[in-house]
């Protein structure tokens, strides 16, 4: 027997790791086996069912599917937690309509989970999947299923912050702040990296601007004009460049930390006037999924702990706080237009965001 325990990084625990394992499992539409003390259960994320796989969770049989609490409420019952419905046949129409439709009422009762069921749905959604599974208790271990255990799933997030490190930086001029640098950081949550765009040269021993950004493919990219994420980390680039520097930290939180596919589907959801939190309380979310420690550690090992935040949520200056940086907070919002100023006056309304936008009237 050779020991490879040498292999595996210092700082990581066996159990991140098979976290991280699951979650690559997840995604890629293969089911993993959670366990819990005395419990086994298959995990499979609902959105990736198709007729071939629920053929065989039907064989097994006692399926049940769990759905958060956001979801159920759209379903029509009204919970302070998940619960669980169960599945007497795998019915694609059936699980689909549960889990993504708009108009869809529960048609079953709703019982509660125990703690390795909830798992389960922290487990998907670090995969960034809909927050929805089909779950069968196993009496025995499962050949081939990767095992990962709930109680590693609850502390990975802990873990991973401990974890992050700095891999590599390196100067990168960027149009109208030349003299900028980028830093690469490994050990986020769900197998991703994260970056820090160091502009100009911000003297670390006074107040930092800095901007905590969460990656936004569609506006940052291609200019989307449904949100204001891109023209505020341009204004955030050029404003740096011209007032002493600062540091931005481009995080991996697409979509409020729901993912990218999540995002397009709320899209399609918007597209049909929900507005951007009803849409995500349709698929099964809360008003935002994200969590700051990553970036409270990355500014740590970048030496700033006074820090000039420029947002507009009050969220991401209470977090920080929280995780001990002196925090002070300079306004920032992007350009108002047609298309999505009831997006920001959303923001505003329903989640506290510090925005001054007027919604024009029918007769404006």
């Amino acid at each position: 027997m050779h020991d490879i325990s040498g292999l595996f990084p210092a700082h990581e625990s066996l159990g991140a790791v098979s976290v991280e394992r699951a979650i690559a499992e997840l995604r890629a539409g293969r089911p993993v086996m959670l366990t819990e003390t005395a419990v086994r259960l298959l995990v499979y994320p609902a959105e990736q069912l198709d007729s071939h796989a629920a053929d065989s969770l039907a064989r097994i049989g006692g399926a049940r599917l769990i759905l958060s609490e956001q979801r159920l409420g759209r379903l029509g019952v009204e919970r302070d937690g998940p619960g669980l419905i169960a599945l007497p046949d795998v019915n694609l129409d059936r699980i689909s309509a549960l889990i993504l439709d708009e108009d869809a009422r529960i048609d079953a009762p709703v019982v509660p989970p125990i703690p390795a069921e909830e798992a389960a749905l922290d487990l998907l959604r670090l995969a960034h999947l809909l927050p929805a599974a089909l779950l069968i208790r196993l009496d025995a271990p499962v050949a081939g299923l990767n095992e990962v255990a709930g109680c590693d799933i609850r502390a990975f997030r802990a873990r991973k912050i401990t974890s992050l490190r700095l891999i590599g930086r390196a100067p990168v001029p960027l149009e109208g702040a030349p003299h900028s640098e980028i830093a690469v950081f490994r050990g986020g949550e769900g197998l991703r990296d994260q970056a820090a765009v160091i502009v100009g040269e911000p003297d670390l021993s006074g107040p930092v601007h800095v901007r905590l950004h969460s990656a936004c493919l569609t506006g940052d990219l291609f200019g989307s004009l449904k949100c204001d994420c891109g023209d505020q980390l341009r204004h955030t680039v050029k404003f740096m460049a011209e007032n002493g520097g600062g540091v931005i930290l481009y995080l991996d939180q697409e979509g409020r930390g729901n993912g990218l596919a999540t995002k397009i589907r709320a899209y399609g959801l918007q597209a049909k006037g929900y507005d951007t939190y009803d849409a995500d309380e349709i698929l099964g979310f809360g008003l935002d999924q994200r969590r700051f420690g990553y970036a409270a550690r990355m500014l740590d090992l970048l030496g700033v702990t006074r820090v000039r935040l420029m947002t507009n949520n009050p969220k991401k200056i209470e977090a920080l706080r929280a995780a001990g940086l002196e925090v002070s907070d300079q306004r920032i919002q992007g350009r108002p237009t047609p298309h999505n100023i009831h997006y920001l006056a959303t923001k505003r309304d329903r989640a506290g965001h510090l925005l001054d936008v007027d919604v024009p009237t029918a007769e404006d």
